[in-house]
C-alpha cells in the first residue's frame, strides 16, 4: 500500500493552482471538470502519481470558500534549504508565516507557508 493523493476542498481553482504551480514549483499532472456534479478535480505534484503522492484540489463550483476547522493540520514537503524555499516563495508572491529556524523543541529547520484558502504547508529542511 502507499498513499495516492490528499484532498483540499478550495474556493477558486484557478487561484489555487496558481499558488501550487507557480509558488510552490508543482505541476498540474491532470484537471478533470464534472459539469454535472458542478465541480472540478485537478491534481498536482512533483512527478507522475505512479511514482509520488499527489494534492487532489476539488472546487465545488458553488462553494466559493471553506471553514478549515480545527482537525486538519497541514501538508509537509521536504526541501534541500528552508531558508532559501521561504525566500523564492515570498518572490512568488506566497505568504511565509513562520520563517525558517530550527523547531521550538528540537533542531529540525522548519517553516510554514499559507496557501490562498488558509491551508498550511510545512517546510522541512533535508537532512534537519
Amino acid at each position: 500500500m502507499r498513499i495516492l493523493h490528499t484532498m483540499l476542498r478550495v474556493g477558486d481553482l484557478e487561484r489555487s493552482l496558481a499558488f501550487y504551480t507557480g509558488v510552490l514549483g508543482m505541476t498540474l499532472l491532470r484537471r478533470q471538470e464534472y459539469p454535472d456534479g458542478r465541480f472540478t478535480l485537478a491534481f498536482v505534484g512533483y512527478g507522475p502519481e505512479s511514482e509520488q503522492t499527489a494534492i487532489e484540489l476539488t472546487h465545488n463550483w458553488d462553494t466559493p470558500r471553506y471553514e478549515l476547522g480545527t482537525g486538519f493540520g497541514h501538508v509537509a514537503l521536504e526541501v534541500p534549504d528552508a531558508y532559501a524555499a521561504c525566500a523564492e516563495i515570498k518572490a512568488r508572491g506566497g505568504r511565509v508565516v513562520r520563517e525558517a529556524g530550527p523547531m521550538k523543541h528540537g533542531t529540525t529547520v522548519i517553516a510554514f507557508v499559507e496557501d490562498p484558502d488558509g491551508y498550511k504547508i510545512e517546510l522541512i529542511q533535508r537532512g534537519g
